[in-house]
């Protein structure tokens, strides 16, 4: 069985959460004898990324932001979060593959269209999955997605209108989502369409090896030091700014901590922000940034390892794939009350959720984290146990059934 998968971005240098639950998706499938290929933009970046490392065949297709006017700091800001972005090369590139199965996007917009559009001229089944969410965002996000790009005018409209991106729900053979609130919504909306909720697996393996050491020679200023993690790409949506300003609170109570910004920069304009925070409230020496690393960079885990707990001050977290790799890790996990991290912790049995619009809750339970590692380990271990349900092969054979059975329902309807 060789399936086609379509991504929004593929950038070695921006690797975060959607890349990463996809490379553990394409694995698991290998596992069950699906063969995946991987379509994805090309806009620059470093041919020698993670998947072709992991010996996943990957084909890159010539796209681009149909705006015009748009600044270039703008457009650069919408290729790293992959934007709605256009292609003439993906038909066509699609069309020399001579023996898929299934096409499986993992992107919306006209990128999604293009698939949607290709999957119907050759009569494939034609699945979606969701990494961000659509319906269940705050909306504080939806407004920030839907804001108008600079003045600039979107010629692109007139190609997601031709290739159908609107329906890309309404024709999907089946859609994907990690969240349960999101499939929901999206049943209300759509009662006869195949939603299912497939969450994101872990490969617990990569974190029982100790890789603190590798941790503490990439970033030595963590020597000796309470760290505190904060683990995702630099975004507004992440949040890191609201981290920022319970800093100085943090350290006058505990000031052996550091506290570790760890992600690549996906919003630049942001991203400078963070930096001029930290800088205006003379935390130079109480912060780092380490950029982007793979998820099975041992630097990455031995951070992970390493961390007294793990910060979650996000807008919206789908899934929370993060807090279960901090829970594999053996780290404590404390974060934002978003429908994914919900969906996870157990107040007080297993983590901490916490208002953003109430610090001084946050404030609390990190200092009850910190004053009792006993209590904390406790609550990993329960953490852990529910890490050990999201089985990479068991997830993986649950999407190979769906195209098996997609694809014989495809032949009966043909």
């Amino acid at each position: 069985m060789r399936v086609a998968h379509l991504l929004r971005k593929l950038d070695p240098a921006a690797w975060s959460g959607t890349e990463m639950a996809i490379q553990r998706l394409l694995d698991g499938l290998r596992g069950h004898g699906v063969s995946p290929v991987v379509y994805c933009p090309r806009l620059g970046e470093d041919g020698d990324d993670p998947l072709r490392k992991s010996g996943f065949e990957v084909q890159r297709f010539k796209a681009f932001v149909p705006v015009l006017g748009l600044s270039a700091e703008r457009k650069r800001q919408l290729i790293a979060v992959g934007g709605n972005l256009m292609s003439f090369d993906l038909f066509r590139s699609l069309w020399r593959e001579k023996n898929l199965s299934v096409i499986h996007a993992h992107t919306l917009g006209r990128i999604g269209g293009i698939a949607l559009t290709f999957a119907k001229a050759r009569k494939l089944p034609f699945v979606v999955t969701i990494h961000g969410g659509v319906l269940d965002l705050p909306q504080k996000v939806k407004a920030a997605f839907n804001a108008p790009l600079d003045h600039g005018w979107e010629w692109g409209k007139f190609f997601g209108l031709l290739f159908q991106a609107h329906r890309l729900f309404r024709d999907a053979d089946a859609i994907l989502t990690c969240n349960s609130n999101e499939a929901a919504l999206l049943k209300d909306k759509l009662p006869n369409k195949l939603i299912l909720v497939q969450p994101h697996g872990v490969p617990l393996d990569i974190y029982q090896k100790d890789q603190r050491a590798a941790a503490r020679g990439a970033f030595p200023q963590i020597q000796d030091r309470q760290l505190l993690l904060c683990l995702g790409r630099i975004d507004p949506i992440k949040n890191q700014a609201w981290l920022l300003e319970q800093a100085p609170q943090i350290f006058q109570k505990h000031p052996n901590a550091l506290l570790v910004l760890a992600g690549p920069c996906t919003d630049e304009p942001y991203g400078a922000k963070v930096r001029e925070k930290i800088e205006a409230l003379g935390l130079g020496d109480r912060v780092l940034l380490t950029g982007g690393m793979p998820s099975d960079d041992p630097r990455l885990i031995g951070l992970l390892q390493s961390a007294e707990v793990l910060l979650l001050p996000s807008l919206s977290e789908t899934f929370g794939l993060v807090i279960l790799e901090a829970w594999a890790a053996g780290t404590m996990v404390l974060s934002a009350r978003a429908s994914g991290p919900a969906a996870l912790i157990k107040q007080g049995e297993n983590g901490w959720l916490f208002d953003l619009e109430n610090p001084q809750a946050f404030h609390a339970s990190l200092d009850r984290t910190l004053a009792d590692p006993a209590l904390s380990k406790q609550m990993v271990g329960r953490g852990a146990e529910v890490t050990r349900q999201y089985s990479i092969n068991a997830l993986a054979g649950r999407v190979k059934a769906l195209y098996e059975q997609l694809i014989e329902e495809k032949k009966c309807t043909t």
